[in-house]
C-alpha cells in the first residue's frame, strides 16, 4: 500500500478518539487505520508474533520499513511526527528513556476503559472517511 497504517483498539473509546484526531489533523489524508479486531491487524500480527501480547497502538509505516511495527510510546512519537508541525515537537520525548515513557504508555492502557469507555462493537467511521478504513 505504501501509506501509514494504525492499527488500533476498535473497542476502546480513547482509541476511537485517538483515530478522530489523526483524522482531523491528518496533512494530506493518507494514513489508513485498522482495528485490531479486523483481518488486516490479524495478518500484521502473523507476521509479527511478539506484538500479540502487547496492548498498545501499532504503527505500521509501510511506506518505510513494514518490517518494523511501532509500539507504545515510539508509536505516539512516530504519530506525531507524522502529522507535522505542531504535533512533532512531541519529538522532544524522545530524550526521556523509552522504558520510562512506556510505563506511562502502559499505565493509561491498563485503565483506559475505566477512564474512557469500551464499545460493544467497533463504531462504524463516518462516510467521508470510510475508505480511509481497513476492513
Amino acid at each position: 500500500m505504501g501509506q501509514p497504517v494504525l492499527l488500533y483498539d476498535g473497542l476502546c473509546g480513547f482509541c476511537d478518539r485517538t483515530v478522530q484526531f489523526v483524522l482531523a489533523r491528518d496533512p494530506g489524508g493518507r494514513m489508513r487505520f485498522a482495528p485490531l479486531q479486523g483481518e488486516y491487524a490479524r495478518h500484521v500480527l502473523m507476521e509479527h508474533p511478539s506484538l500479540r501480547d502487547i496492548d498498545s497502538l501499532i504503527f505500521v509505516d509501510a511506506g518505510v520499513d513494514v518490517r518494523s511495527p511501532l509500539v507504545r510510546s515510539d508509536a505516539v512519537l512516530a504519530i506525531a511526527g507524522y502529522l507535522g508541525w505542531p504535533w512533532r515537537a512531541a519529538a522532544v520525548f524522545r530524550i526521556v528513556p523509552r522504558a520510562l515513557r512506556d510505563w506511562a504508555y502502559d499505565l493509561l492502557a491498563r485503565h483506559r476503559y475505566r477512564l474512557f469507555g469500551r464499545y460493544d462493537a467497533c463504531p462504524l467511521p463516518r462516510p467521508e472517511v470510510r475508505a480511509r478504513f481497513i476492513d
